[in-house]
């Protein structure tokens, strides 16, 4: 993976060998039995007040929950990023995902953000205490005007001396009503726009000028998701992540770290999909829970291959963003079939509402499914945009399957069509099965061979025989 020189990155691996070891399996049943001790008991409460004490943040440090990522030299346990990977499974079956939100953003975004981008000095001052729990973490983004697209931000910072003046403001900010410390994303050279000219900045709570405001979310009620206000925020020159070496860099070091940032979302939403069809059980139907069951595996699959592949150093972006998007979008439709088979029951509140209240969050943060879409497709060469003009045709004329480049061998279309005009079906003149299609688009397919509306017994069976 190439990388701006100092930034630290996952140890190369083989690709190829099997994921777990017995040391990962016996961290496993130990955070499993640390989570059904410290958190699931405490959900409900939780639940109801609305926030996670922070006394579970000092819990999780000493339970080594943050360390994983960061050798032992600063406090870690590592690095083992597939040990990391265990406790983001782990996480996303505790039952409650705010909790899995809150610990998650502490232990993969501010402090690791840190450790990753930061100067010496701000690394001994900041991260021993972020392992710990003594100090909670948060990154901030997202703006009221700029959520996905990160090169549109406007907060600003502006030289005033040695010191900068930041003044913006941030919103959907995981930790942000209780972070004791928060990596900033700030625009310092407009000239440049986002992409050149984005920097980090570390932002203390009792900063004068810096406020924040708990936002009431639809799920992750308990992970104290905040709007951030920035008037006029003096900050020393240290506060600068990574120093002058780091100014103008901070799009390139958010990008760099989505990659394990959407693989901890990919990870969780498995494990939390497969908790819920093995709580829903014997209520859903044969057909529903072994086509769901099916679906589980296959995101686990894609979910892992992106992982062997990370932690060999490889670039799997598009990977990333393929497992994030199908793990966190499959994790809603298993909530809502288990919802919807749970009958009245499912409306009371409680494990199934607040599973599927949860997983709605899930194709949103971390980059929305769209983006998550249009990064896969500049991974195979298209450029912004064209991905969704083509899933839009192809369901405007009723095709499910994928569009490819080149045309595959075989159709995957589940009409039995003719030439749609869709790049999912076979080229003109290709040989295949047909069977009797449906009128509406037997019309579309005459029309787009330029052949007369279908209408005749005649022309109806030319068209098939075409």
């Amino acid at each position: 993976m190439t990388n701006p020189a100092g930034w630290a990155d996952p140890p190369a691996l083989d690709p190829a060998y099997d994921l777990w070891t017995s040391e990962h399996d016996a961290l496993r049943a130990q955070v499993a039995a640390w989570i059904a001790e410290q958190i699931v008991p405490h959900v409900e409460t939780w639940e109801l007040t609305g926030a996670t004490p922070r006394e579970l943040f000092s819990e999780a440090g000493r339970a080594g929950i943050f360390g994983w990522k960061l050798p032992a030299s600063i406090g870690g346990n590592g690095p083992d990023f597939l040990a990391d990977a265990v406790i983001a499974e782990e996480l996303g079956a505790c039952g409650a995902g705010g909790v899995a939100a809150a610990l998650g953003a502490h232990k993969d975004l501010g402090p690791y953000y840190i450790w990753r981008f930061g100067t010496d000095e701000q690394r001994a001052a900041y991260v021993p205490r972020f392992l710990r729990g003594e100090l909670i973490g948060a990154l901030g983004v997202t703006e009221p005007d700029a959520g996905s697209d990160v090169a549109g931000l406007r907060t600003r910072a502006v030289r005033d001396g040695s010191d900068w003046i930041l003044d913006g403001a941030k919103t959907f900010i995981t930790n942000g009503g209780w972070a004791d410390v928060l990596v900033i994303a700030a625009l310092t050279d407009p000239e440049k726009g986002g992409h050149h000219g984005l920097s980090l900045f570390l932002v203390e709570r009792a900063d004068p000028g810096f406020s924040s405001r708990r936002i009431s979310t639809l799920g992750w009620r308990t992970s104290s998701t905040a709007e951030l206000t920035f008037d006029a925020v003096r900050l020393p020159a240290d506060r600068l992540l990574g120093g002058v070496q780091m100014l103008d860099r901070g799009f390139a070091a958010i990008m760099h770290n989505f990659q394990w940032e959407r693989l901890g979302m990919a990870l969780g939403a498995v494990r939390a999909a497969s908790e819920i069809l093995a709580l829903a059980g014997a209520t859903l139907t044969p057909q529903v829970a072994t086509g769901l069951s099916a679906e589980v595996l296959a995101a686990r699959a894609l979910t892992y291959r992106a992982l062997r592949g990370y932690v060999a150093g490889q670039d799997m972006v598009r990977e990333t963003s393929m497992a994030k998007w199908y793990a966190c979008d499959l994790d809603v439709r298993v909530c809502e079939a288990a919802l919807a088979a749970a009958g009245p029951a499912g409306l009371r509140a409680g494990r199934l509402e607040r599973a599927l209240r949860d997983a709605r969050l899930g194709p949103i943060g971390g980059g929305t499914t769209q983006i998550m879409k249009e990064v896969i497709g500049r991974g195979y060469g298209l450029q912004p945009g064209v991905l969704s003009r083509w899933t839009t045709q192809v369901r405007a004329l009723g095709c499910r399957s994928i569009w490819r480049d080149p045309p595959p061998a075989v159709c995957f279309c589940p009409l039995p069509l003719c030439w749609v005009g869709a790049r999912c079906c076979l080229p003109r003149g290709q040989p295949r099965r047909r069977r009797a299609c449906g009128s509406r688009h037997r019309r579309r397919c005459a029309q787009r061979r330029g052949a007369p509306r279908a209408g005749a017994p005649a022309q109806r069976r030319a068209h098939h025989r075409s």
